[in-house]
């Protein structure tokens, strides 16, 4: 057994230069924690058989404990997927006016709650509301966390202890084990189902709203899944009249909140905010961060009455929005109020890429690489929305073995690059590939060939 008396005390070690250097990046007291485990981890050894380590081995392994334990796991990624709302890589990216907002409210004070007319408390709430009153015509407006928060705020305020119709067909379960059944029996609200799996007609809601009195008529967006085949359902200003005949509130849960037309870029078409307005919805739920493009939010839109009650209700404190969320909204809504949504959302700029664009990103890529090869491939908007949707894209497949050992490097690289294997080759998709990341890529790539050749 090593002698464990040679081994160097914590005294030693931090009067050493090597140790005075990590105290200046990391601070004496975490550096202390690194000289303690490391010592503690070599005496273990030791009693086992080991050798006792040289003091630039102690500082090498002090020095990985430090960088492991500081190293934060939230990190920019490459998305090279070709998957544009990648709930996993954090779905929508901001664009560059709503990253700026966040930074100028996130670096200060800023007027959150503090109404500079008057000079007196504030609301928060007033900040994205005229912006969205304006964009889609409705009445009032609330932003909390996000659309789970949304329609549970909506279903508590409006329908606790009370009966919700909702038809079989939209009772769905998106990422991460969220079902629209589960967070409406959490409001207090009493479910009642009405149709079949892939068929409900309007006499079922009639028929339930007759029946059960209930608080209002809740109409969930299927979001990430079809139903196909021997299906029906009834357009949503049936259902919203039938409701509105029998004094009941009509709640449309539109989950993606789409304010564009997605037909318009070879994709089918998806219910958009102002539709949902238009077909006499009472109250509109949706997302900030699928294809609005903007943060990660929950948006209700509608009669001004209602949204009072919202705001009214204890729920809405603990689901209310931060003002990093409020600054990133209100310029994303922005860039739809100047008509440039296209131009500056990085959602909408890659969902309206053509396939020659993308093309000769691609073959820019091969040429700078001086490998690989073009395959036609296919990107997805992803997120929850339009599934089974697809654009046509180009790939950059470069031929290496072992590809699940290349994606792992990949992942491993800083920035991480996350990409996909077709025909069992690693494949990059220029399409959620942002411009800015594009020189760092092509780096990481040509560094992968390399270390095989």
């Amino acid at each position: 057994m090593s002698d464990l008396r040679r081994l160097p005390s914590i005294e030693r070690l931090l009067q050493t230069e090597q140790a005075s250097r990590l105290v200046t990046e990391f601070g004496r007291p975490l550096t202390l924690d690194a000289v303690r485990t490391v010592l503690a981890e070599a005496r273990q050894d030791m009693q086992t058989g080991a050798e006792v380590p040289e003091p630039d081995e102690i500082f090498t392994r002090i020095n990985n404990w430090l960088y492991a334990t500081t190293q934060t796991t939230l990190l920019p990624v490459i998305n090279a997927t070709g998957v544009i709302l990648h709930t996993n890589l954090g779905r929508a990216p901001l664009s560059a006016d709503a990253s700026l907002a966040m930074q100028r409210v996130a670096t200060g004070y800023s007027s959150l709650e503090y109404n500079l007319e008057n000079g007196q408390r504030g609301s928060r709430e007033v900040h994205a509301e005229a912006l969205l009153a304006r964009l889609t015509g409705a009445e009032a407006a609330l932003v909390v966390n996000n659309n789970a928060a949304a329609v549970l705020l909506a279903l508590s305020t409006l329908a606790k202890r009370r009966a919700v119709v909702i038809s079989r067909t939209q009772l769905v379960e998106i990422g991460g084990g969220f079902r629209v059944p589960e967070v409406m029996k959490q409001s207090g609200a009493r479910l009642v189902e009405v149709g079949t799996t892939n068929r409900v007609h309007l006499s079922d809601y009639t028929a339930a709203i007759a029946e059960t009195s209930p608080a209002l008529v809740l109409h969930a967006h299927s979001s990430n899944f079809k139903i196909i085949g021997f299906t029906s359902e009834p357009p949503l200003v049936e259902v919203s009249e039938a409701a509105h005949q029998h004094g009941v509130l009509f709640l449309d849960d539109l989950g993606s909140g789409a304010l564009l037309d997605t037909a318009h870029y070879g994709l089918s078409h998806e219910p958009t905010v102002q539709e949902s307005l238009a077909a006499g919805a009472d109250l509109v739920c949706f997302s900030g961060d699928k294809l609005l493009g903007g943060p990660q939010a929950g948006i209700i839109i509608g009669r001004k009455a209602l949204i009072q009650k919202l705001k009214k209700h204890p729920l809405a404190r603990a689901v209310r929005a931060d003002k990093l969320c409020l600054a990133a909204l209100s310029e994303t809504l922005l860039h739809y109020l100047k008509n440039e949504a296209v131009e500056k959302i990085p959602v909408w700029q890659m969902i309206s890429q053509t396939n020659d664009q993308i093309r000769q990103r691609a073959q820019h890529w091969q040429t700078v690489l001086g490998a690989g090869r073009l395959v036609d491939g296919l990107s997805t908007v992803g997120g929850g929305s339009l599934p089974e949707e697809t654009l046509p894209t180009t790939l950059l497949v470069v031929d290496l073995p072992k590809p699940n050992q290349v994606m792992a490097r990949l992942r491993s690289s800083n920035p991480p690059v996350i990409a996909c294997i077709v025909a069992d080759r690693v494949a990059f998709d220029p399409r959620t590939v942002l411009p800015a990341q594009e020189e760092t890529l092509l780096r990481q790539i040509k560094t992968l060939i390399q270390s095989h050749t």
